[in-house]
């Protein structure tokens, strides 16, 4: 059986120390076989937010995988932001080398990205979701990539459609990626971005696809306190359990 625990919005800048260290000390114990991290690792990408965060991911001893959140491109310059709005994240992820060791563990799924940020939108609120279709395609075509029989575990920041949380994603093009990953036929959507978590069965024209958000570990909670999401993948089975720090 493979483990994976799944963590977001971490914002560091507004860390919450002590949901760090419960979450750390869990790693340490229960040795999941890796950990996914669906984006906002920084308050606002600044280059001591991401030292901060490599220290603490580094000391978790674990393989991890990370994605960008809108958190992560910059906020401050607007010039970096246009021209290189990853090149801060890209960096601080070239520090940890993507597990590839896990299709031992997990066998018959795969982790496929799916890209959710944008530099900028036709809209006032960038910090909302937007799949654009140059993302999609590359998404799809790592899909349709895999050996025969693989299913997809897609991560991503934002939710692709709402889940009933208070936090809203607003995702531009979000149905019509779910509707393509149904017809691939993917195991689950992970995601972080409103620091509750959820899993729901949303319906698309091809069928349903699974939603997982999972809470946050910052002192920007909202009606959740901080949590994370234990994954267990056995027999083409994913399993979930949400880990709550005010329950330990």
């Amino acid at each position: 059986m493979a483990r994976l625990f799944h963590i977001s919005d971490l914002h560091f800048g507004l860390e919450d120390r002590r949901a760090l260290a419960w979450m750390a000390d869990c790693v340490r114990t229960e040795q999941p076989d890796a950990v996914v991290i669906t984006g906002d690792l920084t308050m606002r990408a600044r280059h001591h937010e991401f030292a901060a965060a490599a220290l603490w991911i580094k000391s978790l001893g674990v393989p991890v995988i990370i994605e960008p959140g809108n958190h992560d491109l910059p906020y401050f310059n607007l010039h970096e932001r246009f021209t290189a709005p990853y090149r801060r994240f890209r960096a601080f992820a070239a520090q940890f080398e993507r597990p590839s060791n896990l299709s031992s563990a997990m066998p018959g799924a795969a982790l496929v990205p799916l890209k959710t940020t944008a530099r900028a939108q036709l809209r006032l609120d960038w910090s909302k979701g937007r799949v654009g279709m140059r993302g999609l395609t590359a998404t799809l075509a790592a899909i349709d990539a895999l050996p025969s029989g693989t299913r997809a575990l897609i991560t991503c920041h934002h939710p692709l459609t709402e889940a009933g949380t208070h936090g809203k994603a607003l995702t531009q093009g979000g149905t019509r990626a779910l509707a393509a990953l149904a017809q691939r036929g993917v195991l689950a959507v992970l995601s972080g971005h409103v620091h509750d978590p959820f899993d729901i069965l949303h319906p698309t024209i091809h069928g349903p696809v699974r939603m997982i958000g999972a809470g946050t570990l910052s002192e920007r909670v909202r009606v959740t306190p901080p949590s994370f999401n234990a994954l267990s993948f056995q027999d083409g089975e994913l399993g979930l359990t949400v880990r709550r720090m005010d329950a330990a």
